[in-house]
């Protein structure tokens, strides 16, 4: 019989993180990273047999670049190349790319000191979870949620240890939802999803063969083509394959063997079986991303079919970058909880942008069930670098504006990435290196930082100020002010995540008192300002 420990009234923690998959695990270092206790509680006792995601993107890997998470290097940068065959070792039809016109149409700019890799999701759990410890993270494997309740004050979580079924309860003033696309945590909210729904049951086959002669052109996705079979044939690099079936047939090890045959179109190739696995191919966003002190990130929040463009795990990936400096900035006493608002107003229209990327590109438009009216297809930069968040964490990104675009295109507009320079610093490589403690002001004019000196008294919030071309240097000359949209004498006004939230285009008569009433309310602080002070 399991009994609930109510020996003691449980302690307060932080944050308590449901799911220590690649976006749990994700939120947990990121928040550790910022100096916010957290426990992530996953059933699992490690990760799974099938490596499931393979793909992340550029943005991906500065966020980890930011945390000390070292991922390993990889041959592949940017979206994987794919090739319509009618076996591995039979005819190759044609290779075709993930966007129509190829990747990065436009000046080629380079965007990014990271660069974009392919590494098997179980692979990279491992070097999150060591790095989520590293940085104080607890980690509470085996061990499932029962339910919750939650309160004005916080989030009570009845947790079961799965190896000797003791249930206990955890208090916690926010919890995070990375459950997964089945959600628990979600369904008991009694949040609804709304997109294209259920698109198919796959039937997926892991397997180890020597197959690496079939690389060489550097093409790492199939898609089978014959009369009577139609598959999907992937590889993780390491010498595992997957086969992709879109039939749901239980079969047996001998008719695995058979598929796999049929798809590498060969027979005297030695198969091992690793695996084999089902589920759901679908496109579904959660109508809301929290409530109350309940956030949801991930498939919880966005369930997205895999695709060459990494849309899935990446984005979810993004979501807890995103939710963990306002979580911080809240449990810290520096902002109010009405800054998590913009949680779900920034990210979950990126998660629609995505959905309908994902249905206007050649792989899933055979998916649609009738003709929809014609959607421009992004540029890929666009979608991954160029984003636009509108929300009150935000000053100047209105509504007449694209919802994404090349990030040169951008000029520093407030709502997206602040541009990526070379700096010539040996401390930094890049004005990406600038950003990620703290709120951060920009300029080539010395008089911003007595401002945000100003700024950071006034509101008792932490306020970086670097001057460009004294601070540090970029590497090319005069390319600042271009970059960001300012004159010599404007600044930025950078947020923890790196995204812009406000601009002076040039100096305002006080600029102490514009920053300071900009930053008062794209933080949300609890020191308020009097009229006085303005």
């Amino acid at each position: 019989m399991n009994t609930i420990d109510e020996a003691t009234t449980p302690d307060l923690i932080p944050v308590l993180i449901i799911g220590g998959s690649l976006v749990g695990l994700s939120a947990a270092t990121f928040l550790a990273w910022r100096g916010v206790p957290v426990i992530v509680v996953e059933k699992h006792a490690g990760s799974s047999l099938h490596p499931r995601a393979i793909g992340y993107t550029t943005r991906t890997l500065e966020l980890f670049r930011r945390v000390g998470v070292e991922v390993p290097i990889s041959g592949h940068s940017g979206p994987p190349r794919r090739a319509r065959v009618e076996s591995l070792a039979g005819n190759w039809i044609e290779e075709y790319p993930w966007t129509p016109g190829g990747r990065g149409q436009g000046p080629r700019v380079e965007y990014s000191p990271a660069k974009a890799t392919a590494i098997p999701q179980d692979k990279l759990e491992p070097i999150l979870r060591e790095r989520a410890r590293e940085l104080g993270a607890e980690l509470r494997l085996s061990t499932e949620l029962v339910g919750f309740t939650q309160d004005e004050a916080g989030v009570t979580a009845t947790l079961r240890r799965r190896g000797d079924g003791h249930e206990y309860q955890l208090r916690a003033r926010y919890m995070i939802a990375a459950d997964g696309a089945t959600s628990p945590v979600r369904e008991a909210l009694g949040i609804t999803r709304s997109g294209e729904g259920l698109l198919s049951v796959q039937r997926s086959i892991l397997f180890t063969a020597p197959l690496d002669e079939y690389l060489e052109r550097g093409v790492v996705q199939f898609e089978i083509e014959q009369p009577d079979f139609k598959a999907f044939l992937t590889t993780y690099s390491d010498g595992r394959w997957v086969v992709m079936l879109g039939e749901d047939v239980d079969r047996s090890e001998e008719e695995h063997k058979a598929m796999v045959a049929k798809a590498l179109g060969r027979d005297d190739v030695p198969v091992e079986l690793i695996t084999s696995g089902r589920w759901e191919l679908a496109a579904l966003i959660a109508d809301r991303f929290s409530a109350g002190r309940v956030f949801l990130a991930g498939d919880a929040a966005h369930q997205l079919p895999p695709n060459r463009g990494g849309f899935g795990a990446n984005t979810g990936i993004d979501d807890v970058d995103n939710l963990a400096w306002k979580l911080a900035a809240v449990l810290s006493g520096e902002s109010r909880p009405a800054l998590l608002d913009t949680y779900d107003a920034e990210r979950r229209p990126i998660a629609e942008l995505r959905h309908e990327q994902i249905f206007a590109r050649a792989d899933y438009k055979a998916y649609l069930d009738g003709p929809r009216s014609e959607v421009p297809v992004l540029d890929d930069n666009a979608i991954e670098l160029g984003q636009l968040y509108r929300s009150e964490a935000v000053i100047g990104a209105g509504p007449e504006l694209p919802r994404a675009q090349r990030p040169d295109a951008w000029a520093g507009q407030p709502g997206t990435r602040a541009p990526h320079l070379t700096l010539t610093d040996s401390d930094s490589s890049s004005t990406l290196d600038l950003f990620g403690r703290e709120w951060v002001v920009v300029s080539e004019d010395a008089r911003w930082r007595a401002a945000a000196a100003t700024a950071a008294q006034q509101l008792d919030v932490a306020v970086g100020f670097v001057q460009i071309g004294t601070d540090v240097e970029t590497v090319e000359s005069d390319v600042f002010g271009t970059a960001y949209g300012l004159t010599g004498t404007g600044a930025s006004l950078v947020r923890p995540d790196g995204y812009i939230a406000w601009r002076a285009v040039a100096v305002p008569e006080d600029p102490a008192a514009a920053l300071t009433q900009a930053l008062a309310q794209v933080d949300d602080t609890t020191r308020r300002l009097s009229a006085a002070s303005l």
